[in-house]
C-alpha cells in the first residue's frame, strides 16, 4: 500500500498520539456522523460544473502515483453512491474511483468501513483516501486535503407515501422531521424550523430516518436529494415533495500534507472523464437518462415478493454469519485462556499477583466494548506508524477475547472459590502443593461449577460480536446494513437476520447444554 510520507514517532510523540486516539474518534463522530449520504431528487440531478484547478504542475504531480497502489476506505450504505450489488461494491463513487484509477494508472484496494470508521482508517493512516459521497466544508479542511468536487449536492424533503396532507414547508407547522446527525439536511431543516414552525430530531442512520416517517413517528425526512430520489425508485414508501435545495459539493479527501500524488491523480483523472464523456455515463447509469441536465425521472423498480428478497438476501447473511461464528469461536478460546490464567491469579495466595489480575478485570468490564474495538483497529496502527496485515481480524478478536475474558476470569474465580474450602485443607494435610491441589482438586470441580455461566458468555459473545460492524468487521449485521442500503427493506432484512440469530444461539445451546450434561453426568 502507497501511504506517502512515512512516519516514525519517538516515546514522547507516541504518548501524545496515544492521547490524541480519543480526542480523534470524538472528532470524527461529532464532525462527521452521516454527513454524506446522497440522495437524487425526482426531478433528476445535476452535474458539477467546472471547477478544475488541474494545471500542468498538477500534471507532474499525478506521474508520481502512475503505477503504485492505494487504499481507498469508503462507506457501505449509501446508494447511489456505494452499496453492494452481487457482492460487489458498486455506486457512483465506485466507479468514478476505479475510473480514475484506471485512467491515471494505479492500482487501488477498497475499504468498506462505513463512514465514521473510514475517517478514522483514514486518520490513522490504515487508508490513503476517502470517498463516500464526502461533504466539502470548512471543518474538513483543517484536517482534510479535498479534491476538486465531483458531485453538487443538494438538500429535499420526502414524506410518507401514503401522506396527501404535506406539500410544502409550510404544511410542516406543529410536526415533527427527522433529519441525519450532522449532515447537510440536519442544517438545512434547522435553519428554516422556526420560520415554518416545525421540530427537528436528528438520528444517525438514514434507515432509521426513513422508517420514522413511514411509522409516523415523523412527518418528513430532508436528506441529500440523490439519496431520497434513489430510495423512492427501490420502492422504500417515501415521495418527495419539493424541489431541490443546493448545498454543497463532494469531494475526494486524503490527509492534509499527505498524498499529494494520489490528490493529484484523482483531479487529472475527474477531468479526463469529464472531458471524455465517461464522467456522465456514470451518473446517468446511477440517476438516469437525463442526469447532467437536472430532468432526469428515475424508474421504480418492481418491488421483490419476501420470498424473493429472503433468496437474493441468504448468500450475504450466511456469509456474516460464518464469519460471526468464525470469530466468537476464535474469541472464545482466547477468553478462556485468559480466564483461567487470571483466573488462578485473583485466587493465588500472593497481593501483587491478585492486584494484576484485579486491573485486567477492572479495566476490561467498566469500559464499553466498542472503545477497544476503535482502540484496536484505529489506535494501534496510529502509534505504530503503519498499517497492520489482517489487523480487522486481529482487532476483532482482541476486543471479543479481551473483554469477555474479564468476565470469565470472575466466573471461575467464583466457581473456584465456592468448592468447599475442607477439601484444599484436605489435600494440603495429605501433602500436595498448592499447584497440585488446584489441578487435581478444585479446578475439576471448579470447571463444572461454572459450565452454565460459560455458556451463557458463549451466547453473550455471539451477541456483542455484532458490535464488531463499526469498525467494518462483515459479521452478520454489517451484511445486513449491505442488503438494506441497497434494497430499503428494512424491517424484512432485519427480521431475516433475528431468524438467523435466533437459530444459530438455539442450536448453540443445546449442544452446550449437551456436553454440560456429558461432563457433569447428569
Amino acid at each position: 500500500m502507497q501511504s506517502g510520507t512515512d512516519t516514525h514517532a519517538g516515546p514522547s510523540q507516541k504518548m501524545k498520539l496515544l492521547v490524541s486516539i480519543i480526542a480523534t474518534a470524538a472528532m470524527v463522530m461529532g464532525l462527521f456522523v452521516g454527513g454524506t449520504q446522497v440522495a437524487q431528487a425526482a426531478e433528476g440531478t445535476q452535474s458539477t460544473s467546472n471547477t478544475s484547478t488541474v494545471t500542468t504542475a498538477t500534471k507532474k504531480e499525478a506521474l508520481k502515483a502512475k503505477g503504485k497502489s492505494f487504499t481507498i476506505a469508503t462507506d457501505t450504505t449509501f446508494a447511489p453512491f456505494e452499496f453492494r450489488e452481487g457482492g460487489k461494491m458498486v455506486g457512483i463513487d465506485m466507479d468514478l474511483m476505479n475510473a480514475i484509477a484506471k485512467n491515471q494508472g494505479f492500482t487501488i484496494t477498497i475499504q468498506s468501513l462505513g463512514f465514521n470508521a473510514a475517517l478514522q482508517a483514514l486518520s490513522s493512516n490504515q487508508a490513503d483516501g476517502v470517498i463516500a459521497g464526502m461533504s466539502i466544508t470548512d471543518e474538513r479542511k483543517q484536517i482534510y486535503d479535498f479534491s476538486d468536487p465531483y458531485f453538487e449536492s443538494g438538500i429535499q424533503m420526502a414524506i410518507a407515501g401514503n401522506d396527501s396532507t404535506i406539500k410544502s414547508y409550510k404544511d410542516l407547522k406543529g410536526k415533527t422531521v427527522v433529519v441525519k446527525s450532522g449532515s447537510e439536511g440536519e442544517s438545512y431543516a434547522k435553519s428554516i424550523a422556526s420560520k415554518y414552525g416545525f421540530t427537528v430530531k436528528s438520528v444517525d442512520q438514514s434507515a432509521t430516518m426513513y422508517e420514522m416517517v413511514k411509522s409516523g413517528n415523523a412527518s418528513a425526512v430532508f436528506d441529500d436529494y440523490p439519496v431520497l430520489a434513489y430510495g423512492v425508485s427501490q420502492n422504500n414508501g417515501l415521495k418527495t415533495v419539493t424541489k431541490k435545495v443546493p448545498e454543497g459539493s463532494y469531494g475526494f479527501a486524503v490527509n492534509k500534507g499527505r498524498n499529494a500524488a494520489l490528490l493529484a491523480a484523482f483531479n487529472v483523472g475527474l477531468q479526463n472523464l469529464k472531458d471524455n464523456g465517461k464522467y456522465d455515463k456514470v451518473l446517468v447509469k446511477y440517476l438516469g437518462s437525463s442526469a447532467s441536465t437536472g430532468a432526469a425521472k428515475i424508474k421504480t423498480a418492481a418491488r421483490a415478493s419476501f420470498w424473493q428478497l429472503v433468496k437474493q438476501s441468504y448468500p450475504a447473511l450466511l456469509l456474516g454469519l460464518r464469519n460471526t461464528l468464525i470469530i466468537t469461536a476464535l474469541s472464545f478460546i482466547v477468553a478462556m485462556i485468559l480466564s483461567l490464567v487470571f483466573g488462578l491469579m485473583r485466587v493465588f495466595p500472593n497481593r501483587i499477583v491478585q492486584f494484576i489480575a484485579q486491573l485486567y478485570v477492572a479495566v476490561f468490564r467498566g469500559t464499553p466494548l466498542l472503545v477497544w474495538a476503535f482502540f484496536f483497529y484505529f489506535g494501534v496502527p496510529q502509534l505504530v506508524g503503519h498499517a497492520i496485515s489482517n489487523w480487522l481480524w486481529i482487532s476483532g478478536l482482541l476486543t471479543l477475547s479481551l473483554n469477555s475474558g474479564s468476565y470469565l476470569t470472575e466466573i471461575l474465580r467464583g466457581a473456584i472459590q465456592s468448592v468447599n474450602i475442607g477439601q484444599t485443607e484436605g489435600a494440603q494435610s495429605l501433602g500436595l502443593t498448592y499447584g497440585q491441589t488446584m489441578r487435581e482438586i478444585i479446578l475439576p470441580q471448579a470447571f463444572k461449577i461454572a459450565t452454565p455461566s460459560v455458556i451463557n458468555q458463549l451466547i453473550i459473545m455471539i451477541k456483542d460480536s455484532s458490535l464488531l460492524l463499526t469498525i467494518g468487521f462483515a459479521d452478520l449485521l454489517y451484511q445486513a446494513q449491505q442488503l438494506y442500503a441497497a434494497n430499503f427493506r428494512v424491517t424484512e432484512t432485519l427480521l431475516m437476520v433475528g431468524v438467523i440469530y435466533f437459530v444459530a444461539i438455539s442450536l448453540l445451546t443445546l449442544v452446550a447444554n449437551w456436553a454440560d450434561r456429558k461432563m457433569n453426568h447428569r
